[in-house]
């Protein structure tokens, strides 16, 4: 191992790679765009060509794992006196690929984020980032100078990459990826608080360890406003009666005390996963902010239009009137969609249940038509509450 790496070899590499990182320099500005339509390819290809979904993120991944291990190595070569690449080419790089991460996911974001909740927040944050990364004097001041926020920049970029490839290559939950991004996370960006532990006290290990357990336990708090990555809601609809053998709602009806009384009322949802993609959600009901019922339901991924799953409430209050809200959650307690409706005998204020299919979200601009191709999968999940 010594031998091979020889000053004379790694003196040549680095020059190598000085040689290509200037090489790409003017080309640099193609790299955002290049990496969005990547993603936005994983996105749709996912269903049809799962290779092609996977090998886009695999090569994200192994992008970054040679991110990661790029300080590791840098301390490696100067420890045993070997020159290491100036900071200035170790930016650049690192600066490509966080521009790779967040245009690579920023597809996924957009279109899975519940635009008429807190997940806005989260998905503005995620095209701030994005901005940021492509503005050299804004980028190269935060990896200059403000280094912990740099760490935590570079944390955020993990947690995106993590939450995004895992449902694609490893098939795992949404639940499951986002336990893994939130460790994996935390981990990450504890080095941007380790000046705590430059005077090495009990106090300060203390505060160290408390810090960790505080952010880790903030992030937990925060995955409400985190868009699940590998999921969204397509469609909705409201109604009186469902057609089992055509799977769709039927009839109309203003929503008053009377009617959802003796009919009930069916809460029809669409949900897009990737083929081989199993999950738990839940149809939660609101009744003026009061939790009343949650409802479970199996999905199973693959369907073009998305997995249908309705519920179907019979048992409501003695007093009904008022505002209704039913959010629809994964396991992890993601929001996918909100529906919301008013209960109410006047007829001008109470909500129609007229059985129309809404699109939610990005799919009204059903960009998925431009894919070849359908899946016309019929599985679907019904429960009576």
């Amino acid at each position: 191992m010594g031998s091979f790496f020889t000053p004379a070899r790694i003196s040549a590499l680095q020059v190598r790679v000085e040689s290509a990182v200037e090489r790409l320099k003017p080309w640099s500005w193609l790299w955002p765009p290049i990496a969005f339509g990547a993603g936005l390819g994983s996105f749709f290809l996912v269903d049809r060509q799962q290779w092609l979904g996977a090998a886009l993120a695999l090569g994200l991944l192994f992008a970054w794992l040679l991110l990661l291990t790029e300080s590791l190595m840098g301390r490696w070569l100067a420890k045993r006196g070997h020159p290491t690449l100036p900071r200035g080419v170790t930016t650049f790089i690192a600066q490509m690929i966080h521009q790779e991460t967040l245009f690579f996911t920023l597809p996924f974001i957009l279109v899975t984020t519940v635009w008429n909740s807190g997940q806005t927040l989260f998905a503005l944050l995620v095209i701030a980032m994005a901005i940021l990364s492509i503005i050299d004097p804004l980028y190269y001041k935060l990896a200059g100078r403000w280094r912990s926020l740099y760490f935590i920049f570079h944390a955020q970029c993990v947690f995106l990459v993590v939450l995004v490839i895992l449902p694609i290559m490893l098939q795992l939950t949404t639940g499951q990826s986002l336990i893994l991004a939130l460790l994996i996370t935390v981990f990450i960006a504890l080095p941007s608080f380790w000046h705590l532990l430059k005077k090495r006290s009990l106090a300060r290990w203390c505060g160290f360890f408390g810090l960790t357990i505080v952010l880790a336990y903030a992030a937990w708090l925060g995955k409400i406003w985190v868009p699940p990555a590998s999921l969204w809601m397509t469609n909705s609809a409201l109604s009186p009666a469902l057609d089992i053998q055509s799977r769709e709602p039927q009839g109309s009806m203003a929503l008053t005390p009377d009617a959802i009384r003796s009919k009930g009322l069916y809460v029809y949802t669409a949900i897009r996963a990737p083929r081989g993609l199993s999950e738990t959600i839940h149809h939660v009901w609101h009744h003026n902010g009061e939790l009343l019922d949650e409802v479970e339901l199996a999905i199973n991924g693959g369907r073009e239009q998305g997995y249908r799953a309705w519920s179907h409430k019979q048992n409501f209050p003695e007093s009904p009137s008022g505002e209704w809200r039913i959010d629809i959650m994964t396991d992890s307690g993601q929001r996918l969609g909100l529906i919301r409706f008013t209960v109410s005998e006047d007829l001008e204020k109470a909500t129609i249940a007229d059985s129309k299919i809404q699109p939610s979200g990005l799919s009204a601009l059903n960009l998925r038509r431009f894919v070849p191709g359908n899946n016309s999968s019929e599985n679907d999940s019904s429960t009576d509450e």
